[in-house]
């Protein structure tokens, strides 16, 4: 069986894996943190509407050119 001390790399991986780990989670308590202290914004603010409506009745010279 190998030395452990000899293998390097696998602790160097190891190592990498570990402060992978930890910066993730750190990033997401911070992450949290940060949210629960916020007030909560709205994205886009809300816009009236306007709707336009266009009357045709049955006498308009738009539908007697259609029909």
């Amino acid at each position: 069986m190998s030395d452990w001390t000899s293998l390097w790399y696998v602790w160097l991986i190891l190592l990498m894996v570990f402060l992978l780990l930890l910066c993730g989670v750190s990033a997401s308590c911070i992450k949290f943190c940060c949210r629960k202290k916020r007030p909560p914004v709205e994205s886009f603010p809300r816009h009236p509407c306007e709707l336009t409506g266009i009357g045709i009745d049955s006498d308009s010279t738009a539908h007697s050119t259609v029909t």
